[in-house]
């Protein structure tokens, strides 16, 4: 008997395969849902803290783009879209870059980034910061 504990798989054709790769993430206290944009923004600002962070679904519901990883470093808020490539089945940070790392799951690019600092890119003046995810956070 098949019995699917997690009805938001079933969704979309082209997403339960990733979902059903990272089918825990759903229990994970980083992992905010639904939350929109500034919901997210606001639970991370209230914190107050470097390194606070969450993962909320993307509000496009893009299938390439299923995630975005929220951010609180040095007064500001960075969303980092979460890719999910297809023909590998896995997960990257960001836009498409040569040598990017790519992760086995959600879960895999959290843990690495609670060891391992993240690079922070200002979208305006190409700054760049690094912070390790120290701090869940769910709005």
């Amino acid at each position: 008997v098949y019995l699917n504990l997690y009805p938001e798989t079933m969704s979309s054709k082209n997403r339960i395969s990733d979902h059903f790769i990272d089918a825990d993430i759903y229990r994970k206290p980083w992992y905010a849902g639904g939350c929109d944009r500034k919901t997210a923004d606001d639970a991370l600002f209230r914190l107050n803290k470097d390194g606070a962070f969450m993962v909320r679904k993307s509000s496009g519901h893009d299938a390439q783009q299923p995630y975005t990883l929220v951010v609180f470093y040095n007064g500001r808020v960075y969303n980092i879209p979460i890719r999910y490539i297809p023909s590998t089945q896995q997960y990257a940070l960001g836009r498409e870059k040569k040598g990017e790392e790519h992760f086995s799951s959600i879960s895999k690019i959290i843990e690495n980034h609670q060891r391992n600092p993240l690079v922070l890119i200002d979208s305006q003046s190409n700054a760049k910061e690094a912070t390790k995810l120290c701090y869940p956070v769910k709005p």
